[in-house]
């Protein structure tokens, strides 16, 4: 009988968890709609007798990252990353100095990097990322998150996160959900530092994923990077892996751009209580301002279906008190 109870009571607290409604869980929100609808989903969905109520299990919730939970002008993060690989192995490769788009990356054009268009991305990505080991990518992950500077801020580029967002991810885990990060990013990528930055564990992360071997180099075993891509995590991609990394559809999905849409679409199409959010640039004094012309997270479908059906839109330059952790 005891174990019996034992039991019960294990499986009862598996899918219930007392709801945490702070004074302010908030509190780097304006008061205006977005915080209210935000506050009001997720009180229904924990408390236990509502009529939306939503067992543990099933209170998935789903972040994109550039743009998102932090920053993603004046380019993708990820990118400054590959740019910082290219001049660290260009003296290794002499050949780049007249082949594009490396040739480009060298002088310091940009425009020039941009009109190689996605296959010259994908030769920068294979040059800077095959044939390392996982453990050596990560070391140089690491190595770039505790020394890369943004150019505008000065800050490091971990310090360009949004104190809103990250309030949200912990009153969101607060109230019994899982949060993951479903990103068109490098899944090798996100992973070394988002435990850190966000309180999201590696198992927790969802991104573009390459291809992997398992050798022995010596007597140790390894994995290697290699130059193919196995799933491209942005647009069509992202449901594909949610389904694939997490298996459960998401009552809760937050973007910026139209590269997150089919998450939203994928997330609130269940049926339920569902929640969808969009984060709208607007504010060019703290951080920037750009939407449906923008070629760095553009936001112009996903726009006009947020609008058509009543998902929250998050104004910046209105809703957001601060921006930064460390903002005034």
């Amino acid at each position: 009988m005891k174990r019996f109870l034992l039991a019960a009571a294990t499986a009862f607290l598996a899918t219930t968890v007392t709801p945490v409604f702070a004074a302010d869980p908030l509190p780097s929100w304006n008061d205006t709609g977005p915080k209210k609808a935000i506050v009001a989903f997720v009180e229904k969905v924990s408390t236990q007798g509502s009529a939306d109520f939503v067992p543990l299990p099933e209170r998935i919730a789903t972040f994109d990252n550039d743009g998102t939970l932090w920053s993603e002008q004046p380019v993708y993060f990820q990118f400054a990353f590959v740019i910082e690989r290219i001049k660290i192995l260009a003296p290794k490769h002499p050949e780049w100095k007249t082949k594009e788009p490396f040739a480009s990356i060298l002088k310091g054009n940009m425009k020039g990097v941009l009109a190689s268009g996605e296959k010259g991305v994908v030769s920068l990505l294979a040059a800077t990322h095959a044939g390392m080991t996982t453990d050596e990518f990560e070391q140089a992950v690491n190595d770039w998150a505790v020394s890369a500077k943004h150019p505008k801020t000065g800050k490091l580029y971990t310090e360009m996160v949004f104190q809103p967002m990250l309030e949200l991810l912990n009153y969101l885990r607060d109230n019994g959900f899982k949060t993951y990060i479903v990103s068109g990013g490098g899944i090798e990528f996100m992973r070394p530092w988002a435990e850190r930055i966000y309180g999201i564990p590696p198992e927790q992360v969802v991104g573009s994923s390459g291809g992997l071997k398992f050798e022995m180099r010596g007597n140790v075993p390894v994995l290697v990077k290699l130059p193919t891509l196995v799933l491209n995590d942005d647009k069509e991609g992202k449901p594909v892996g949610i389904q694939r990394h997490i298996g459960r559809r998401p009552i809760a999905a937050f973007g910026n751009s139209d590269g997150d849409l089919q998450m939203l679409q994928w997330t609130t199409a269940g049926s339920g209580a569902r929640f969808a959010l969009y984060v709208h640039h607007t504010d060019a004094d703290r951080e920037w301002a750009y939407d449906r012309k923008s070629h760095i997270g553009k936001l112009d479908k996903g726009l006009d279906e947020a609008t058509a059906k009543g998902w929250t839109v998050v104004d910046m330059k209105n809703d957001w008190k601060k921006v930064f952790p460390w903002s005034p």
